[in-house]
């Protein structure tokens, strides 16, 4: 990003702080900014309302305009309705409330439910994968080779597993897509009892080329 743009920003992202109310760790106000990505957290309505008006007015000093059509804001809470019936006025800009949203790769919902997170996470990889098959299916590449295109891929999945609870459910479900794709690559195997061609295990497939299982990587 151009320096103009940083500086400008930094004011006004000050201008919230400020305000002294909202999300405090550490004795520090906090946001989440990446590039002309910000995000505005808050313990109530009231604090988000006073912190996002401030960041408008600030930013409009340095002739940046906040895009209401691409913004959203989230009301987490264990009440299921809780800021349902509401959009957040800022000026003549309205905000829509959503359930759930993706920032930077990652898609957060209002009950912090982690299965919306893998499920889009799972479908960006199996299409990755998709545009790969090709590749991995081909007679001209070796094992090996196939296997480190796979781990190309893996990151798209993998983006923000440090954060993730999993569960049975959850581990069944990225096991599946990990075995499926490694059985594609590896193909069958001759069975030394009874000659014929079989597919692989899933204890078979961390030998000899694959990585470890996707569930050890996220642990």
């Amino acid at each position: 990003m151009p320096l103009p743009f940083n500086f400008a920003v930094e004011y006004a992202i000050k201008r919230v702080q400020v305000n002294q109310d909202g999300l405090k760790l550490n004795s520090t106000h906090q946001f989440q900014v990446y590039a002309d990505d910000v995000n505005i957290l808050g313990g109530s309505r009231c604090t988000m309302k006073k912190n996002t008006e401030a960041f408008v007015v600030s930013s409009k000093k340095f002739g940046l305009d906040v895009n209401a059509d691409k913004n959203k804001y989230m009301v987490m809470s264990q009440d299921q309705n809780a800021g349902q019936s509401h959009r957040m006025k800022i000026g003549k800009s309205s905000f829509e409330w959503v359930e759930q949203f993706k920032c930077l790769g990652t898609t957060l919902t209002n009950q912090n439910y982690i299965q919306e997170e893998i499920k889009s996470s799972l479908k960006s990889v199996n299409a990755c994968h998709h545009s790969m098959q090709n590749l991995v299916s081909s007679s001209l590449l070796s094992k090996n080779i196939k296997i480190k295109i796979y781990r190309t891929i893996l990151p798209v999945v993998l983006c923000g597993c440090e954060t993730w609870s999993l569960t049975l459910r959850e581990e069944c479900r990225l096991s599946v897509f990990d075995n499926r794709v490694q059985w594609s690559i590896l193909g069958l195997k001759r069975d030394e009892v009874t000659g014929e061609w079989r597919k692989l295990h899933n204890e078979e497939l961390n030998d000899p080329y694959s990585s470890p299982n996707i569930i050890w990587v996220i642990k």
